[in-house]
């Protein structure tokens, strides 16, 4: 054990989460007596890999969950595909009988090997290990995906090892390009005249100036997720409620930067071939099953490459029926001040003053896109597990553990799966933390086939305060909270006023 958490350390594992049980308190109790690192406790694995996965995000560092294994290592696996496909080194570690007995049907033992299927390829160690069997780990952390580490725990493992030389290495390197550029560069050099579109997807905070950088000097239409954060600094090129503008209107071209886009238009690219896509990404996946050209690695490395571009124009027109549409949208908000849409503008300003915003689940997502304020730049935007509403809670828990003030937009389902996330907090700095919560349209969103969940007794259950929104001013009471509380906000806005809404 010794050897392995020392060289996990030199790696750059600073954070461990610890789910605790039988077989895993022999790692964990040996963990707590390395000062190099900061543990974390949860007794629920998926909320447990939710919390590890935002904090791979928000540090940019491996993160190593712990788990006694068997059947309950499995509620890690929908966690383990978004950190596959986000291409976040998220670490898994199961503890093993002495004797591997996996496949005789044997109460909590199953097979280890092989159990997150090809999101997390699982290596196997036998301790006592040597030093040298512990070298490789390094270089199975430079690629970024998930790793599975399962650990046979024989006699004579050393425990009380000494760590006062110990020291937390660099976080690993970007990833290494695969691509051609020539493509890409004879694109932005040479075909101006038939119309470039630019989408941005998810963007780690170290790809901001670069991808700022081009798109201000292309000064193209742009469709900006929000967790780009993208959308309020380059607000002048992006379109507004720009997935249904491009569906009516698509372009030649499209260059995407980040991981891979959420929205409508992205995935009906898979049905416009004559629509050539170009992406740029850290995370190597094209998010599309049609041919496109895809350039992985690190981005500002590719655009240094790339050399001087030429500044572009708009020849399809699109920024000028985006202005016509924005201002259609701004009448709509005013004509119906507790819809849907108003009520996330609303929330919107307030969330301008927190460090650290999450939305969770494309619904949300695309609300935001559409109608959030985009004058002023918030902290820092994140999208919450894309690939499932598991986790929400914890996932934000996460991203704002070091946080001074952080608010979460998530829907009523989103919450229903993660009740157990405040066990994390008296573990976290103290700070302002706000779950807003989204009632789902009564008629037109799944959501409504599901039983109402009680936020208040919810918000009893974690001792936070509990805020009814209905109209734009209830919003005081969340501009009056303290800077240590802990509040669960339910945004509930009129039906009529939302089907209005939507048929303007």
């Amino acid at each position: 054990m010794i050897h392995l958490i020392a060289q996990c350390a030199r790696c750059g594992i600073a954070e461990w989460v610890c789910c605790p049980g039988e077989e895993s308190m022999v790692f964990i109790e040996e963990l707590e007596s390395c000062p190099a690192a900061h543990c974390w406790y949860h007794a629920d694995e998926r909320a447990a890999a939710s919390f590890a996965l935002a904090r791979a995000e928000a540090t940019g560092r491996p993160v190593a969950i712990i788990t006694s294994g068997g059947s309950s290592a499995t509620s890690l696996t929908p966690v383990l595909v978004a950190a596959y496909y986000s291409r976040r080194p998220l670490i898994v570690i199961t503890i093993d009988s002495a004797t591997p007995d996996g496949g005789l049907g044997l109460p909590g033992r199953i097979e280890h090997t092989g159990l997150f299927g090809m999101y997390a390829d699982t290596i196997n160690f036998c301790l006592p290990l040597a030093y040298p069997d512990c070298e490789q780990i390094e270089e199975l952390l430079q690629e970024g995906f998930p790793l599975h580490f399962n650990l046979c725990l024989g006699e004579g493992v050393r425990r009380g090892g000494d760590y006062s030389d110990l020291y937390v290495g660099p976080r690993p390197k970007a990833p290494r390009f695969r691509g051609s550029l020539v493509a890409l560069s004879q694109m932005l050099r040479f075909r101006e005249w038939e119309g470039l579109v630019l989408v941005l997807g998810a963007l780690n905070a170290d790809e901001h100036n670069a991808v700022a950088w081009l798109a201000d000097l292309l000064r193209v239409p742009m469709l900006a997720e929000p967790a780009s954060n993208m959308r309020e600094q380059m607000h002048q090129y992006v379109l507004a409620d720009a997935d249904a503008l491009l569906l009516d209107n698509p372009p030649p071209i499209v260059l995407r930067f980040g991981e891979v886009p959420t929205g409508p238009f992205w995935q009906a690219l898979e049905d416009m071939p004559k629509v050539e896509v170009y992406s740029v990404t850290r995370t190597g996946f094209a998010g599309l099953r049609r041919q496109s050209h895809v350039f992985e690695g690190d981005i500002e490395q590719i655009m240094q490459a790339l050399g001087d571009i030429p500044r572009r124009h708009d020849p399809t027109g699109l920024l000028s029926l985006s202005r016509r549409r924005a201002a259609r949208i701004e009448e709509l908000l005013l004509s119906y001040p507790e819809s849907e849409a108003a009520l996330v503008r609303a929330f919107s300003h307030y969330a301008v003053i927190c460090d650290e915003v999450c939305l969770s689940g494309t619904r949300v997502s695309s609300l935001w896109g559409k109608y959030a304020q985009s004058e002023r730049e918030f902290g820092m935007v994140r999208g919450i597990n894309m690939h499932s509403t598991d986790g929400t809670v914890s996932a934000f828990l996460g991203y704002s553990a070091a946080k001074q003030s952080a608010c979460c937009l998530a829907g009523d389902v989103a919450l229903m799966r993660d009740c157990a996330a405040s066990t994390f907090l008296p573990q976290l700095e103290p700070g302002l933390r706000v779950v807003a919560v989204l009632a789902a349209d009564t008629v037109n969103t799944p959501e409504a086939q599901i039983p109402a969940c009680n936020l208040k007794d919810l918000a009893r259950l974690w001792n936070a305060k509990y805020i009814p929104i209905y109209c734009a001013a209830d919003f005081d009471a969340v501009y009056d909270l303290q800077e240590d509380d802990f509040a669960l906000v339910e945004i509930m806005p009129d039906p009529e006023q939302t089907r209005l809404f939507n048929r303007g």
